[in-house]
């Protein structure tokens, strides 16, 4: 191989396969594009055309992640996995996820285009589900490939009583013979994404690439609050068990808590059901999901104790049923210095400047961490914006990405051969 190899990102092609994923959308509410519906079935439809046109053999593992397989001329050699997710946030972008999955099917286009073999066997990957799907849990593609999903992962139902399992099912894949999807440590020997930044520091800096140094960790868990419902004017303030009442004290408390940790965590309470919903009735049940992060480990456990101490007190001392489950928790990452100097390398070799910045939000590379060298690179995002329908990143920007992503994996392959 040679010395100075280069691929050469095609930015019509990918430019138009952005484009065809954003006009699977539901029509009202662009860009929705939910995991486990008709329309995220029929993008995965696409995803596998591509994959296929790029000299791809495509299969779906027992967890439903779509995966692209490129031979190495080593067959003892791990792979290298490259992708990012097709599923979108309510009303979310065009670009999130997205263009992990694009820039990676162009990376194997390349490699075709231009009889480029690796030694490493190559993995591109449209991991399963990777925003919070209405199951109440995110990830659950990289979740499974790491070991992570448990059984009672795969009993948690959405709002029509479907079991996550069913929905895994339905994408195509085999819940019963999940352990099946699981990597070991060590059977891929690099993990890359590309992502947007979802934030507004390249921009403002004026850099076009970031270098991600450790991915926050999440912790979420579902309340339930039970209180009684009943008339709005005829019952007296002092003998109301107002679950709605209760549910605003949690929102703050979280707020509260976060606030008091100097930056290091940030909360949200970002999801909330009252019943009976009426301007009328004093709600009795009141369902919301809640969310903490940070890159701290230690902070993250110390929150989970208090978020819950304090939610028990609320509910406790307002007379309300609480059940409180927790739903998931995956853990911070570091992403190795020798990760991300090879990505600085490949970008001074592209004559590109460069910032190291953590990532605030989570992604499946929290979980491929636990699989493989992991680290994640970050182009702009216009005016710092994400998972809204004005998410903006320049098609020169999202080549430029894949170009650094490519020359990454080609360094690699060269010096670990």
């Amino acid at each position: 191989m040679e010395e100075n190899l280069q691929i050469r990102p095609d930015a019509g092609r990918m430019q138009n396969h952005i484009e065809a994923l954003a006009r699977l959308t539901t029509p009202e509410h662009p860009y929705t594009r939910r995991s486990f519906t008709p329309l995220y079935r029929q993008g995965r439809e696409l995803v596998t055309r591509w994959m296929q046109e790029a000299g791809l053999e495509v299969s779906l593992d027992q967890a439903a992640n779509l995966v692209g397989w490129r031979a190495g001329d080593n067959p003892g050699l791990p792979a290298i996995a490259i992708g990012s997710h097709t599923d979108t946030v309510p009303e979310g972008g065009r670009f999130d996820g997205i263009i992990g999955v694009v820039a990676a099917i162009e990376i194997a286009h390349c490699l075709s285009e231009q009889s480029i073999t690796l030694h490493h066997p190559l993995e591109v990957i449209d991991y399963l589900a990777e925003e919070p799907s209405e199951f109440g849990i995110s990830t659950v593609g990289s979740r499974a490939m790491a070991g992570a999903l448990s059984p009672e992962h795969l009993r948690l139902t959405d709002s029509s009583g479907r079991a996550l399992a069913q929905g895994i099912a339905e994408m195509g894949g085999h819940p019963e013979q999940i352990e099946a999807a699981r990597r070991q440590p060590g059977t891929l020997a690099l993990s890359l994404e590309l992502h947007i930044e979802q934030g507004p520091v390249l921009e403002e800096t004026g850099l076009p690439i970031g270098i991600v140094t450790g991915l926050v960790g999440i912790h979420r868990a579902a309340i339930r609050l039970e209180g009684v419902a009943n008339h709005a004017g005829t019952t007296p303030m002092a003998m109301r068990k107002d679950a709605l009442a209760g549910a605003a004290e949690i929102i703050l408390a979280l707020e509260r808590l976060c606030q008091t940790t100097a930056g290091q965590a940030v909360g949200t309470i970002g999801m909330i059901a009252a019943a009976p919903n009426a301007s009328n009735i004093i709600a009795g049940q009141v369902n919301l999901v809640a969310e903490w992060r940070s890159i701290d480990p230690a902070l993250l456990e110390h929150l989970a104790d208090d978020v819950e101490q304090h939610i028990r007190e609320i509910t406790s001392r307002r007379g309300l049923r609480l059940t409180y489950s927790p739903l998931s928790d995956t853990e911070p990452v570091q992403v190795p210095e020798e990760v991300q100097t090879l990505l600085k390398h490949t970008c001074e070799s592209l004559g590109l400047r460069t910032h190291s910045l953590p990532s605030g939000a989570g992604h499946d590379t929290n979980h491929l961490a636990a699989l493989a060298s992991a680290g994640m690179l970050f182009i702009p995002s216009r005016a710092g914006r994400s998972h809204c329908p004005e998410e903006w990143s320049e098609i020169e920007d999202i080549v430029q990405g894949a170009l650094v992503l490519g020359q990454a994996i080609l360094a690699f392959d060269r010096g670990q051969s």
